[in-house]
């Protein structure tokens, strides 16, 4: 499964052969149980529900064989560096992991649904079986003696029990209702606007795939769908299917005897189970791990800078790391990417304040630095790779990010200043394009310092054309309009200080990427974004639109972080 996920060559060729793989799931299983003799008599009592429950539990087996993978961030990185030695477009599959994750929750959403409703109609039917409501035929495999309770074929045993009480006293009933309960409490919670508004909700909720897993593990056990067995004499169901007061009394037609199918989901899901065990107990060896902090800087803009050191810690540009403060939340971890380079002896992370768990952090900005030390401990998962990892094998660079998602770019230019620094002789890329937009000024001043060592450092070697880096501010008032116009002639920008002027507006990214392909005509151009979803749609297609079919010149290749 892990090499069909790293070796599909695109995005789409990936959903491709995933959905043909449940596609051939549904289809076999719906036919097997829709055509297989052993099934015959059961079908008379259910119909074709028979086969639309059990094909869609085929396909819930191998998505949730899935859904635990996407997620397993450690299993990741190690494939993510096994795979350095190959193309780039086996590695850009792990960078969609969670895209990839909620394909595979959906069509578990999905699949489970048509499971429960195909399920309430199995059950009503067994209920008028057991009544006498169909035909004799009905009635008579529902009334099968059975001393041992073994071989029946309907699992509603008297006409006192009603379809409710099989739900609620049944192991297959008991733990439906808790699987799907589950998992409709997870998939609400998913909702963008839930995990952006309350997180906290989305954290605690998702931890019900605990429960969720435990139900699935238990669910076959109660083997409430079952099949005809082989008797001997062999019970003929065609032959006999007419001569019900003649089972038991000809030799053609012994009393036919049923039996439940094994349970197989475990068979399903214990490796990824076992592999996410591991995840988590790695991830519980790492938090133990003594972190120091090392400074501790309030940024413009309620952005808290940590300067963090922890033994045996080994980074690259553009990788990210989970923090949890357990005096602000045991459980809770969040991402977010290092803004320091490789070259550094400390690792540094820039945070935002826009939720509950950031704002409660940057609360305690006025307390001394030795009672905020003292007061949260951090704990800190990683680091883990992602798609900005790559950037380095490119010749040519577009690196765009909007408001706090300049954080990996924080980390890639520091580590090209190190590099020119030390003459590194391994730097392949020979051109960067730097693009960052911001609604507010302030957002710009705890970057603009490297910015500054970054243009001395390249005048001094005469490289000024290696970096070129536009500014956008996407809002403004009146006052600082006033404010500009006044030191319009000025040397550096009146926001930055920069040498570079800071442009007003969103970039037209058509005239953006014509010069790019002009001033590369044939270069091999990675485009990578940390931003909004909508910006990376654009993004996306001007790489589309931009490549050009000759293979001799320029390409430009999508890149986007996701966490």
């Amino acid at each position: 499964i892990l090499l069909f996920w790293v070796m599909t060559s695109s995005w789409l060729d990936l959903q491709v052969v995933w959905m043909a793989i449940n596609i051939f799931l549904f289809l076999w299983f719906y036919f097997f149980y829709d055509l297989g003799d052993q099934f015959f008599y059961t079908r008379h009592i259910l119909g074709s529900a028979l086969a639309w429950a059990r094909a869609p539990a085929a396909v819930l087996n191998f998505n949730c064989l899935l859904i635990l993978l996407p997620v397993c961030r450690n299993l990741l990185s190690l494939i993510r560096g096994s795979f350095m030695c190959c193309g780039r477009t086996m590695r850009k599959q792990l960078d969609k992991n969670i895209s990839f994750h909620k394909l595979v929750a959906y069509m578990i959403g999905l699949m489970t649904a048509v499971h429960t409703i195909a399920h309430f109609l199995n059950v009503e039917w067994y209920y008028n079986s057991r009544l006498g409501k169909y035909d004799d035929l009905s009635m008579a495999l529902s009334s099968l003696d059975d001393s041992g309770n073994t071989t029946f074929l309907n699992p509603i045993r008297s006409t006192t029990t009603t379809p409710t009480l099989l739900v609620f006293t049944s192991v297959a009933g008991i733990t439906g209702v808790i699987i799907t309960l589950s998992l409709i409490l997870i998939i609400t919670s998913s909702m963008e606007v839930i995990r952006r508004s309350y997180f906290e909700v989305f954290w605690f909720t998702h931890h019900l795939f605990i429960v969720f897993f435990a139900g699935l593990v238990i669910h076959g056990a109660g083997r409430i769908v079952r099949s005809q067995t082989t008797t001997n004499p062999p019970h003929n169901a065609t032959f006999c299917k007419d001569r019900i007061d003649d089972w038991g009394k000809i030799q053609e037609c012994p009393v036919p005897q049923f039996a439940g199918g094994f349970p197989q989901t475990w068979m399903w899901v214990i490796g990824p189970m076992i592999l996410y065990v591991c995840e988590r107990l790695l991830r519980f060896i790492r938090y133990m791990q003594t972190v120091k902090y090392r400074k501790i800087v309030i940024r413009p803009s309620k952005v808290l800078e940590l300067q963090l050191v922890k033994n045996g810690f080994k980074m690259d540009v553009g990788q990210y790391v989970f923090l949890n403060c357990p005096a602000i939340s045991q459980l809770e971890w969040h991402p977010f990417t290092m803004t320091s380079a490789p070259e550094e002896d400390f690792f540094s992370v820039h945070i935002r304040s826009v939720g509950d768990w950031t704002q409660k952090l940057i609360m305690d900005k006025d307390k001394a630095m030795q009672d905020f030390c003292d007061k949260l401990k951090m704990g800190v998962d990683g680091p883990f790779g992602t798609a900005s990892e790559d950037v380095f094998d490119y010749e040519v660079a577009m690196l765009v990010g909007a408001g706090i998602g300049v954080t990996p770019f924080a980390s890639i230019l520091k580590s090209i200043w190190y590099k020119f620094k030390d003459s590194n002789p391994k730097l392949r890329t020979r051109k960067i394009y730097f693009y960052w937009l911001c609604r507010e000024t302030h957002a710009f001043e705890w970057f603009a310092d490297l910015l500054q060592l970054l243009e001395r450092e390249m005048e001094e070697r005469g490289m000024g054309s290696f970096l070129t880096y536009k500014l956008y501010l996407t809002g403004w008032d009146q006052s600082h309009a006033n404010h500009v116009m006044v030191h319009a002639d000025a040397d550096t920008d009146v926001v930055t200080g920069l040498k570079q002027k800071t442009n007003y507006g969103r970039p037209n990214w058509d005239k953006e990427f014509e010069q790019v392909r002009k001033e590369n005509p044939t270069s091999v151009v990675g485009t990578f974004l940390c931003g909004p979803a909508v910006l990376a749609t654009v993004l996306s297609k001007k790489c589309v639109k931009y490549t050009d079919v000759d293979p001799r010149k320029t390409k430009f290749y999508f890149n986007k972080e996701n966490f």
